[in-house]
């Protein structure tokens, strides 16, 4: 991790297309702007979290309902034959 001190107004620099310029301090809170071309996604720690877990969360639930409808498939007869009776 760099650790760096910068005072109200300066920047740092992260790559060649975003700046993180300090805009305010006031006690311990520290106001920061961002300035990063649309495609780079800048997200608070705990919101990237939260999508990171949802995103993992319908991945799981994805991988499951494709497993489903794969058994639900292979248990289809073949174009043409008729579906056996459910079972009793």
């Amino acid at each position: 991790m760099l650790v760096l001190t910068r005072r109200t107004g300066e920047s740092v620099r992260i790559g060649d297309e975003v700046t993180v310029t300090v805009l305010d301090i006031r006690g311990d809170v520290v106001r920061v702007g961002i300035q990063a071309p649309r495609s780079v996604a800048v997200h608070r720690d705990e919101v990237y979290r939260e999508l990171r877990r949802a995103n993992e969360q319908a991945a799981r639930s994805a991988d499951s309902g494709a497993a489903l409808l794969s058994d639900a498939l292979r248990r289809r007869p073949p174009a043409g034959e008729p579906e056996p009776p459910p079972p009793v």
